[in-house]
């Protein structure tokens, strides 16, 4: 009869060590309820990635007409290099396009449609072709006139601030001469007694000749100037505020059949 106690308490013993109820659970039981089926957390789902829209490519011919001076004018914009992507291939691509057109624009070249044409060409050529280290190096703003080129430039300790540009000057009879002169006197606005016209942002700097916006298309060439060295309206306004009565304006080579 002990032996079998023995072996009950063993038991009993035993079976509260290795099979312990939670105390939630024994609860439950003593109540007489049955456990709620334990439940696992929904997984968090993952974000949906926005979807990717792919650029448009350009399908077709670029917009800018063709043109006889496809290459001269890459060519030419290529070395200038301030106007935008150009490629020197012969082929008008839409970034030679938007570059073409930009330079139009820039030169009061008309019509802004990035044809390859004649005056483009002219403009873009004779651009190229300026030579910026002639125009004296000084500490203050000096206007610099590249008579053979026909480009008008502001450089200022070494380097261009404004253009270089186009510019027309004297033309055959009226021939705009080199060296190098001071501005005398300047007026937002001049009346010219002799050939009756109002000369915007004028700057005069020897006898009658100066610096002054043109009133006529620029690029109509064979016109010229009486002497004066006509500007394009963006151009005689930036000299207008960084020129001074003192300052250099300094002209060099000869206009081509002057």
């Amino acid at each position: 009869m002990g032996a079998l106690a023995f072996t009950a308490v063993l038991t009993l013993a035993g079976c509260g060590q290795l099979g312990q109820t939670h105390p939630r659970l024994q609860s439950l039981a003593a109540a007489g309820a049955e456990p709620s089926p334990t439940v696992e957390p929904s997984p968090t789902p993952e974000p949906t990635p926005e979807p990717v829209r792919a650029e448009p490519v350009a399908i077709g011919p670029p917009p800018c007409p063709a043109g006889p001076y496809q290459l001269e004018i890459e060519t030419a914009l290529a070395k200038i290099g301030t106007y935008g992507e150009i490629k020197v291939d012969s082929r008008q691509s839409f970034g030679d396009c938007a570059t073409i057109v930009a330079f139009q624009k820039r030169m009061g070249i008309f019509p802004a449609n990035g044809k390859p044409g004649p005056t483009t060409r002219d403009v873009s050529v004779r651009i190229a072709a300026t030579d910026p280290s002639q125009c004296p190096r000084s500490d203050f703003a000096t206007a610099c006139i590249d008579l053979t080129h026909q480009t008008f430039y502001i450089a200022k300790a070494g380097q261009v601030i404004v253009g270089p540009t186009v510019t027309r000057t004297g033309m055959p009879g009226w021939r705009t001469p080199s060296g190098s002169f001071r501005v005398a006197n300047r007026s937002r606005s001049e009346w010219s007694v002799p050939f009756k016209v109002w000369l915007p942002y004028w700057q005069h700097f020897y006898l009658g000749m100066g610096l002054h916006e043109t009133t006529t298309y620029i690029h109509n060439m064979p016109l010229g100037s009486h002497g004066c060295v006509n500007l394009l309206h963006a151009d005689a306004v930036a000299a207008y505020g960084l020129l001074g009565v003192g300052s250099t304006v300094h002209l060099y080579g000869r206009r081509p059949g002057t």
